[in-house]
């Protein structure tokens, strides 16, 4: 394993902790996420540390890349309360967590631990599928049932869902009715987030399946239809003036891509929002 790019702070002195989450144990159609961590890191040194989008450079803040969580197989709720316990112990520091799946299960028990930190956090949801299912072949714990988890720790009107373009009929008028519910593209997003205030703590979750399959084929869950690189990454651009606290990277799924562009791309967006965290 090598780290990623120029995340060379030590854990002590880092305000930023870029941390793996390799799981992949309720993946229902084409695993292999829990490779996501690793692919990322090794592409991520394709790229400058220089992001002049933003004008940064990630030498200049203190990151550090932790490594992974080590998580054992099987027992799913015992992994949620790891991943959970992990999130915590390092945001207690004061440090800001920027996750990388995994598939988007991991999501949940890494914003419960951030609610616990910031009561009125405000999440925004970036992603192909609406993930609102109450069940999904019978458990509660899904990657297809995340958000329906997350609702039951904080108001549905804290999370903003933005891209979704798959889910059952249900899940679209639950949503509809619950959340701050914007399907099918992005092109909504800069007037929905002018309701959070500037100074509220943000929650950044990306399934990376957002992006159209046409040129982001690697990930478990392909949908076609989707949003760009451009239009993704431009969304992201105007959270710059946010309380960003914590954000996660979810479901690339890097073997179904031997052309590396899917890891790369999710390195990219993973050097950009390290830095809207800083």
């Amino acid at each position: 394993m090598t780290g990623f790019l120029e995340f060379y702070s030590d854990f002590e002195d880092a305000e930023i902790v870029f941390r793996g989450i390799p799981y992949d144990g309720t993946v229902t159609f084409r695993p292999g996420t829990r490779f996501a961590p690793d692919a990322t890191r090794v592409a991520s040194h394709g790229l400058e540390g220089y992001s002049p989008y933003q004008d940064k450079n990630i030498r200049d803040y203190p990151i550090c890349d932790y490594g992974d969580v080590f998580l054992p197989f099987g027992n799913t709720e015992r992994i949620m309360d790891l991943i959970e316990a992990d999130a915590k112990e390092i945001i207690s520091t004061g440090k800001k967590l920027l996750s990388c799946g995994g598939e988007h299960l991991v999501s949940f028990p890494l914003i419960k631990a951030h609610l616990e930190k910031y009561p009125e956090l405000k999440i925004i949801h970036f992603d192909a599928h609406t993930d609102l299912r109450d069940k999904y072949l019978g458990e509660k714990l899904s990657h297809a049932t995340v958000f329906r988890r997350v609702c039951e720790y904080t108001s549905p009107k804290n999370l903003y869902q933005f891209g979704m373009r798959c889910g059952r009929k249900e899940e679209f008028i639950w949503g509809r009715e619950n959340t701050n519910f914007y399907p099918f593209t992005l092109d909504q997003f800069a007037e929905a987030i002018k309701a959070i205030p500037k100074d509220t703590p943000v929650y950044i979750t990306l399934d990376v399946d957002v992006l159209d399959p046409s040129f982001f084929p690697g990930t478990g869950t392909p949908e076609p239809g989707g949003v760009t690189f451009h239009e993704l990454h431009n969304s992201l651009l105007l959270l710059q003036d946010y309380n960003i606290v914590g954000a996660d990277i979810v479901e690339l799924a890097p073997d179904y891509d031997p052309s590396g562009v899917s890891s790369i791309t999710t390195a990219k967006l993973v050097r950009e929002l390290a830095l809207l965290l800083t």
